[in-house]
């Protein structure tokens, strides 16, 4: 039985946050909450906890509906970063020009199944 969870808009280019999901992506869930809590990349603080969110979503469906999910066999089945909305900064540069800087932001989904 899948279980997922997502988070929207989070204040990351998805292209470092595919960096991160590369490193959990089919792993168990005890691995890969170990590699985010080691890796030194920004992407990992929010990647772990929407990995959290996810096992507790696996745990309140197994309270409710005895759906008889192992919660130690899970794992991470799929994991995306998409792109997200982006906005617009002005950074100053010399003889009074502008240059526009985009900030962007990316969609998270997790899902994870038994093995």
């Amino acid at each position: 039985m899948e279980v997922t969870a997502t988070l929207r808009n989070v204040k990351f280019a998805s292209r470092k946050g595919r960096l991160v999901a590369d490193l959990v992506r089919t792993r168990s869930c005890g691995d890969a909450l170990n590699i985010l809590r080691e890796c030194p990349k920004s992407a990992a603080r929010p990647i772990k906890k929407l990995l959290e969110s996810a096992l507790a979503n696996a745990q309140v469906l197994n309270d409710q509906k005895s759906a008889g999910i192992d919660l130690d066999n899970l794992y991470v089945k799929k994991i995306a970063v998409d792109r997200g909305s982006h906005s617009w900064r002005i950074s100053p540069r010399a003889q009074g020009r502008a240059y526009w800087v985009r900030k962007m932001s990316s969609h998270l989904t997790v899902v994870l199944d038994e093995r």
